[in-house]
């Protein structure tokens, strides 16, 4: 995919480098980032690594030695633990009624530079008739505010603007989520309203315009 001619301007204090290249089974995008969040890494080379079916139904069945046999980077023992499984089993489940939502739908996020999986990341879905698709992210605890979440929101935002049937980007956060309101809130994204989620209760949903429709 190629590289928008316009990116979003990045938040302030952050300083980004980005390199466009086809990495395997990732978005074609590379993101170097410097900003007060990090701490111990004062530069990360971040992208979005998708899994396909074999390794998103092993991690719902919490396999992790499946789910490497398949994945395109190795993850460690949280990926397939208790705190993620729910996700992975909603993805599962959705890449089989729906094999064409592969390429949106939760990846890794790949830290390129340290040969580290941190997190995941990625839509809940392909746009919606309306142009509307749902990001979400995670990190591991133990790569916590290095600033991999604001590296990952940044290439989802990056690749919203370059797909043209996309319109509007979400984001459903719990309220005691401070965090990631924060995150969310400077790349400007505003509270439209709320919801109940059945896996995390009450959620305060944020959007962001990005296309013109």
């Amino acid at each position: 995919m190629p590289p928008a001619e316009s990116p979003p301007n990045p938040p302030p204090g952050l300083r980004v480098v980005r390199v466009y290249g086809e990495g395997a089974g990732g978005h074609a995008a590379s993101m170097a980032v410097a900003g007060p969040e990090q701490q111990d890494a004062p530069h990360l080379s971040v992208r979005i690594v998708q899994l396909d079916a074999a390794a998103l139904h092993a991690l719902a069945a919490g396999d992790l030695e499946a789910a490497n046999a398949t994945s395109p980077v190795p993850m460690s023992p949280y990926f397939a633990g208790p705190d993620w499984r729910a996700v992975w089993r909603r993805r599962s489940l959705q890449i089989e009624a729906d094999p064409g939502s592969a390429g949106w739908i939760t990846g890794v996020i790949w830290d390129g530079r340290r040969r580290l999986a941190v997190g995941r990341a990625g839509y809940h879905g392909p746009p919606d008739s309306a142009g509307l698709v749902e990001i979400g992210y995670a990190v591991d605890p133990t790569y916590r505010r290095r600033g991999y979440a604001r590296a990952a929101v940044d290439l989802l935002l990056e690749r919203a603007v370059r797909e043209p049937d996309v319109r509007t980007v979400r984001a459903s956060i719990s309220p005691d989520n401070a965090a990631s309101r924060n995150l969310i809130l400077r790349h400007g994204f505003v509270e439209v309203g709320e919801q109940w989620d059945d896996d995390d209760g009450r959620e305060i949903i944020y959007e962001t315009i990005v296309g013109a429709g």
